[in-house]
């Protein structure tokens, strides 16, 4: 008796393991908006870090996060690192490539609670007087993130996430392009 329980559990978790190991080695999560002003106001709000926190949905989540900034004030070479409670963890983000009013690419470090290193990136697409902005963020996916990723929804958390953030920088855009 005690053997087959063995063998089932042994062969349950080989067809976990293969399961786990058959998901897609890459993740890409991306939200769009439209907002009512020019590519190169909304992409003041993302190209610049010490915006951020007036529409990036972290930003609301530790009250107490200490944030500091290194290099230039914006553009290509800037940096912003935090050091938050659980839920923010600590990081560093580095603006990698900025193109004004069409995109701003972002290498974006996590070191706690986990550590990954993703790439963000912000395209603007003028569309008449208005703006398409997407945020997407990619990654790779080692065996314990596809195990992970089988029980919680990142797409949905991190996309909500995003969804947020870009409904803030809606309202921030639009009030800064009618000053």
């Amino acid at each position: 008796m005690l053997v087959k329980i063995l063998v089932g559990i042994v062969a349950a978790l080989a067809i976990f393991a293969i399961v786990v190991a058959l998901q897609p080695s890459e993740f890409r999560i991306s939200r769009s908006a439209t907002i009512t002003a020019p590519p190169n106001v909304v992409h003041a709000q993302v190209n610049d870090f010490r915006k951020w926190s007036g529409w990036s949905p972290w930003e609301k989540i530790d009250p107490a996060l200490k944030r500091s900034y290194a290099g230039p004030a914006e553009g290509t070479g800037a940096v912003y690192a935090w050091t938050g409670n659980n839920e923010v963890g600590e990081g560093r983000m580095t603006i990698l490539e900025s193109r004004p009013g069409e995109l701003v690419r972002i290498k974006l470090e996590f070191f706690k609670p986990f550590t990954a290193t993703n790439l963000a990136e912000f395209t603007f697409r003028p569309q008449g007087s208005q703006t398409e902005v997407t945020w997407a963020m990619t990654g790779s996916k080692n065996f314990m993130v596809k195990a992970v990723h089988l029980f919680m929804n990142m797409d949905k958390m991190v996309g909500g996430m995003f969804e947020q953030g870009l409904t803030a920088m809606k309202s921030v855009s639009e009030a800064a392009a009618k000053s």
